[in-house]
């Protein structure tokens, strides 16, 4: 049951990947929203993520435990990169962030520990190398070794959430009250933005030269393009920009001694040739000098009854001191199937990223390459080019 859950988050997916590359997500967006499937796919992420850090290592040390695939237990992993990816695909849009309602919360919370793995990393030296985690690579090493991969494909998942944490700052001026209070003060998010601007996890330097994440890889860049910003920059400075600048945050948000100071590194980094690739930074660039000179009002302590995340304590109550028999038994249940189970999965799995299902999720048909009608027929040899006759 699980499993056909997860084919059903890869095909959303696929299919919120196509939808957005053609312009054409409205109807995937009017689903999730009239079937109120944003909470349930937030409720899904944290479940894997607590599974990751409490279910997971068990597993790993377990020394009796040696399946004869490790393939079921990278498809989990995986599940959360998917959900993850899928999230940020459609917080894009104003109606979804608004649907999460409550669950609004438990995602800023998820954004938060993700951004602060990054930034311990960062802080203490780590290389933030990636190695591309395939499905073949999955069947043949360990657990512990799965353990290591997923460590690195944890990167990639925290730079997705960074995008979906810049979508929700967008929709501040309709956010809960409870959400705002969790962004600025609970969590003290322009602090850690700061740290994101100051450290840049995304580049390093290796052997002299400036290395670059984006789009999946790391990529060596050019001495011109050293000054260029990334996406993920521009994630960072709009997330910045929204929470800094909103009057309801500005209202909301403490300036204290120790706040100020770390906002105000923000001024070596905002020079002309980052201004004139994002042009909003001027706004920022006043309102830092303005800080500056200023000693801003502290904010108004109204008595408010705060909503608080269920997900996460949930989850964490339901299950404490039962992590290592529920690890036992998915041993025995779930990731120890027989040689008949292994070649049904990898069946399914194979249909759902077959070429087939992709083209059956596109928003458009297939054209022919010589005269552009809608073809039917796909050249065996390339498997690329279709065409409508023979």
């Amino acid at each position: 049951r699980w499993l056909r859950q997860h084919e059903c988050v890869e095909k959303l997916n696929m299919h919120a990947i196509l939808g957005a590359s053609a312009g054409q997500e409205q109807l995937l967006t009017e689903l999730l929203v009239t079937y109120t499937k944003i909470p349930v796919l937030i409720g899904e992420l944290i479940s894997v993520e607590i599974w990751k850090h409490k279910i997971f290592p068990v597993l790993c040390r377990l020394e009796d435990f040696k399946p004869r695939s490790t393939f079921p237990i990278y498809v989990v992993l995986h599940h959360e990169a998917s959900i993850i990816n899928l999230l940020e695909t459609m917080f894009f849009y104003k109606e979804i962030c608004e649907s999460a309602e409550d669950s609004i919360l438990d995602l800023i919370d998820y954004c938060h520990r993700k951004l602060t793995l990054l930034v311990a990393r960062s802080t203490n030296g780590q290389a933030m190398t990636l190695k591309e985690l395939r499905p073949e690579d999955a069947v043949l090493v360990p657990p512990q070794e799965l353990q290591k991969q997923a460590e690195t494909m944890e990167f990639e998942i925290s730079l997705k959430a960074l995008s979906v944490l810049r979508f929700i700052t967008d929709q501040v001026e309709s956010l809960p009250l409870s959400a705002l209070t969790r962004m600025l003060n609970t969590h003290n998010l322009p602090c850690l933005l700061v740290e994101l601007v100051e450290h840049c996890p995304w580049s390093c330097q290796e052997a002299g030269k400036l290395k670059k994440f984006e789009n999946g890889t790391w990529h060596l860049v050019s001495h011109e393009d050293q000054v260029k910003m990334t996406k993920l920059d521009g994630q960072v400075w709009l997330a910045l920009l929204n929470l800094l600048l909103s009057p309801e945050c500005q209202r909301k948000y403490h300036f204290d001694g120790f706040n100020k100071s770390q906002l105000l590194k923000l001024r070596v980094f905002l020079t002309d040739i980052l201004i004139d690739q994002l042009p909003n930074l001027v706004e920022l660039q006043r309102f830092l000098s303005h800080l500056a000179v200023t000693e801003p009002a502290p904010p108004k302590k109204d008595l408010v009854l705060e909503q608080v995340p269920i997900i996460w304590d949930r989850i964490l109550k339901k299950n404490a001191g039962k992590w290592e028999a529920i690890a036992k038994h998915q041993v025995k249940c779930v990731f120890s199937p027989t040689e008949e189970e292994l070649k049904l999965q990898a069946h399914r799995w194979a249909q759902t990223y077959s070429l087939d299902m992709m083209e059956a999720l596109a928003p458009n048909k297939p054209r022919c390459g010589a005269c552009g009608t809608e073809a039917a027929k796909r050249c065996s040899r390339c498997r690329n080019e279709w065409y409508c006759t023979r």
